[in-house]
C-alpha cells in the first residue's frame, strides 16, 4: 500500500502527463490550490475535488482513494459511514 505522500506524488505525476496539475484543478473548481493539495494528500475530503482529479486522469475516484469509497471494488466492507461514525442501527 502506498503512503499518502507517495500517492500524492503519483497523482501529481499523472496529472502532469495528462497536461494538467493540481493548480489547474483548483482553477477549474474555483478553490485554493492548498485545498486541492490537502485532498490529494488525504488530509481533507472533498468528493467534488476527488471527482475532478479522477475525471482529469480518466479514472474513478475509488481507484485513487479506495479507502474513502466503501463500495469500491477490492475494498473490505466497513460498518463506518464515510464520516467515520458508526451507524446507530444496522443497515438493512
Amino acid at each position: 500500500m502506498r503512503t499518502p505522500r507517495e500517492r500524492h506524488e503519483r497523482i501529481k505525476m499523472r496529472l502532469r502527463l495528462a497536461g494538467s496539475s493540481l493548480a489547474q484543478v483548483a482553477r477549474d473548481l474555483g478553490v485554493q490550490p492548498t485545498t486541492v493539495t490537502s485532498v490529494s494528500l488525504g488530509q481533507r475530503r472533498s468528493r467534488r475535488i476527488e471527482g475532478r482529479i479522477a475525471e482529469t486522469l480518466q479514472t474513478a475516484p475509488s481507484a485513487l482513494w479506495p479507502e474513502r469509497y466503501l463500495d469500491a471494488p477490492g475494498t473490505k466492507p466497513s460498518h463506518l459511514d464515510p464520516g467515520g461514525a458508526a451507524p446507530s442501527s444496522p443497515l438493512r
